[in-house]
């Protein structure tokens, strides 16, 4: 079968990778002239392990499984990544419940190792910590995402797939036994495919309009929630991941760790209207407020703008926190089309995980 996925991030690699070790003929259309340049390169690098995640969602059976598969294919590929560990902390007592709600999740989710532990043996952890209380998380960690990417490329490669840059899909439409894909340009060049696969991330929506055929109301609408980082120009204070409470929209301000060393704090929550990647140095106000509740000796002027990433989200302020979405043809009637939505934190670390569901789903 020859299958068309669209986008060359990480998703869409891990699903072209899993077509074409199912024996498919791959091709991967990127807009971009590179892999992994829109929601890929732009988060925090962690490999979650599955703790937040509602009962039944998407996201509570891709992320432990998903993580797992990753940790494997990190030590089979040599990609660059560490299993450092997390702490959620309360810094205060009205944090207590919910951190004790994130810590039964994480066990509904089968998340192996989590504990809760008293402030005294959180600071043992992490001597510049200040919490009443935290859950220890053992199975996070943290990924060079780019390598991981490139590894993928190159699983997909070494099984006669390519990437083809340069090359945005502004149209789909039937055809007997399969789509028919139109390369834009000044003149559509229209190119036929037994499947698509539709993992454009920012872009998922506008394709989905353009895939003729395709019900409308099927169709999620799309909410922009920018997350700023700002780094820490000093040295790193602490060795784990460190994570409030989660807040409604995301996770909270948390300290995050690369494998170069650096530390750095994000990502907040603004919601915006159109992409934008600037980082508005005045926001750091806030972050050295949400900071010091777990990290009271913060040092004035330390944080500087970073970078920032767009989460491609399905609901807005206020609302419940919608799950993936991953539309097949049991769900949208169409035979040999996958459409992927809302594909956000923690996408990378169930990306091997969703690419088996996508996969099986162009089979049905």
């Amino acid at each position: 079968m020859q299958v068309l996925v669209v986008g060359a991030g990480v998703v869409g690699l891990a699903v072209a990778r899993a077509a074409a070790i199912a024996g498919h003929d791959v091709v991967v259309a990127e807009a971009a002239s590179g892999i992994g340049t829109g929601v890929s390169s732009r988060n925090s690098e962690v490999i979650h392990a599955g703790l937040y995640y509602p009962t039944g969602s998407r996201r509570a059976y891709h992320c432990p499984r998903g993580r797992r598969r990753l940790y494997d294919f990190c030590a089979s590929h040599g990609v660059p990544h560490r299993k450092c560990g997390k702490l959620v902390v309360a810094t205060n007592a009205d944090e207590i419940g919910g951190l004790a709600a994130v810590h039964k999740q994480a066990q509904v989710n089968g998340v192996e190792g989590v504990e809760i532990i008293d402030a005294a043996a959180a600071k043992r952890l992490e001597p510049a910590l200040a919490c009443v209380a935290a859950m220890h998380s053992p199975e996070t960690g943290i990924i060079d995402s780019h390598r991981f990417m490139l590894a993928l490329r190159g699983d997909l490669e070494d099984r006669g797939g390519m990437v083809a840059f340069a090359s945005p899909i502004e149209r789909l439409k039937p055809r007997a036994n399969g789509w028919d894909a139109a390369l834009a340009g000044s003149e559509p060049q229209w190119l036929g495919f037994d499947a698509v696969v539709n993992c454009a991330g920012l872009g998922a929506q506008r394709l989905a309009r353009a895939t003729e055929g395709y019900p409308s109301e099927r169709v999620p609408r799309l909410v922009l929630a920018k997350g700023n980082y700002f780094a820490f120009t000093g040295r790193p204070v602490f060795s784990r991941l460190i994570y409030p409470v989660p807040v409604p929209g995301g996770l909270g301000v948390h300290v995050t760790l690369d494998l170069a060393g650096r530390m750095r704090f994000g990502p907040d929550v603004e919601w915006i209207e159109r992409e934008d990647y600037d980082v508005d140095p005045r926001r750091a106000l806030a972050f050295y407020r949400r900071i010091r509740d777990y990290w009271p000796a913060l040092p004035d002027n330390s944080l500087a703008p970073d970078y920032c990433g767009i989460r491609p989200k399905l609901t807005g302020p206020g609302e419940a926190a919608a799950d993936f979405m991953i539309e097949g043809p049991a769900q949208h009637g169409l035979a040999r089309m996958v459409h992927l939505f809302g594909i956000e934190s923690p996408g990378l670390t169930c990306a091997l995980s969703i690419a088996e569901e996508v996969t099986a789903a162009l089979a049905d």
